[in-house]
This record gives C-alpha cells, sequence and structure tokens, in this order.
C-alpha cells in the first residue's frame, strides 16, 4: 500500500495521524507500505516485520520478493 502525504499533513500532528494509519494497515494484513513524504523527499518503509525505516533522498522504490516487478520512480512526487 502506498500512502503519500499532502502539505496539509505537514507537522508532527499530521504525520502522527499517517503513521497510525500505516499501523492500522499493517494489523489488517499489509505485507508492505511505503509512507511517501514530498516535503522532505523521503520515503517510510513499512514492512510485515512491524517495524518502519526511513529513506531519505530516495528516488524510486522497489517491490522487492513480495512483490516482483513493481516499482517506482519518484521524481515527479518529489517535483509537485
Amino acid at each position: 500500500m502506498v500512502e503519500l502525504a499532502s502539505p496539509t499533513d505537514a507537522g508532527p500532528r499530521g504525520l502522527a495521524s499517517l503513521r497510525r494509519t500505516m499501523a492500522l494497515y499493517q494489523s489488517h494484513g499489509a505485507q508492505l507500505g511505503w509512507l511517501l513524504l514530498p516535503v522532505e523527499q523521503s520515503v517510510e518503509i513499512w514492512t510485515s516485520s512491524g517495524e518502519s525505516q526511513r529513506q531519505p533522498g530516495a528516488t524510486h522504490l522497489d517491490g522487492g520478493s513480495l512483490f516482483p516487478g513493481l516499482q517506482l520512480d519518484l521524481a515527479d512526487i518529489w517535483q509537485t
């Protein structure tokens, strides 16, 4: 699943809300989630292990072994 932060999500309260949403998706069985943060040009990658990892300056994402062939180029997203 992919969640894209909007300008109205800026700030600690908005980010906390998005993280709660990501945790909810995980609790319902999502095995991979990408929280895209355009203002920071970073991504939080949420996995089925319940952990998240932040990747600042990410330029693309890959679905890995869960979703072979799934790739997301972030250049256009970061430009908006």
